[in-house]
């Protein structure tokens, strides 16, 4: 059974359609009993890094994810849920994250003939030893939306990159935690091999 971790950030539905796609029991929960007993656990997620802290603190999860972390069971953080894995973001200069993988959320830069936010597909340079993007084309192509990304500080959880404006770590990988800046949801086959394949981690 896959946790979908409920803690009322936007696009959590469109998760669960797409594991119920690929014949996956996906439970939309904040129970902690439920999430820790689950086989794989995601913290998808639209909306503001701040107020997406105060919502995991209000309900309690914060603790919750540390142990699913600690337990080895495979994590994935979707958009938000990628952001809200680091300790800081320019988005909420006073909020203060999960800080369990370690880098930097910041602001795109602006640029002549991009818009901010991101909305759209692009494609991804892929590190040829990430888990979730195997058996998949080169350069495979995805779905954003975002005004803020992921810096990594270690160059070895970078699991694939793209390029809107500035250099982004589009998804990153440490041990049993998984992330994407993108919509695996929304990126049509593509994304669901990427769901498949976290899956079948």
């Amino acid at each position: 059974m896959i946790s979908i971790i409920d803690y009322d950030a936007g696009n959590i539905k469109s998760v669960e359609k797409a594991f119920e796609y690929l014949g996956e029991k996906a439970v939309i929960t904040r129970d902690r009993d439920i999430i820790l007993s689950s086989d794989k656990v995601v913290l998808p997620g639209v909306g503001n890094f701040g107020d997406a802290m105060d919502k995991i603190r209000e309900y309690k999860l914060e603790n919750v994810i540390y142990d699913v972390i600690d337990k080895k069971t495979p994590f994935l953080g979707i958009c938000l849920g990628l952001q809200l894995l680091f300790k800081t973001s320019d988005e909420s200069p006073n909020a203060t994250g999960l800080g369990i993988l370690d880098g930097k959320i910041l602001r795109i830069p602006d640029a002549d003939g991009l818009k901010i936010p991101q909305i759209g597909w692009n494609s991804l340079k892929v590190n040829p030893k990430a888990r979730l993007f195997k058996g998949l084309p080169e350069n495979p192509y995805v779905y954003f939306v975002h005004s803020y990304y992921l810096k990594a500080e270690h160059e070895e959880d970078v699991a694939a990159s793209t390029f809107y404006s500035v250099d982004i770590h589009a998804s990153v990988e440490r041990d049993n935690v998984f992330a994407c800046q993108f919509h695996p949801e929304k990126s049509s086959d593509v994304g669901l091999k990427i769901l498949q394949n976290f899956i079948s981690i």
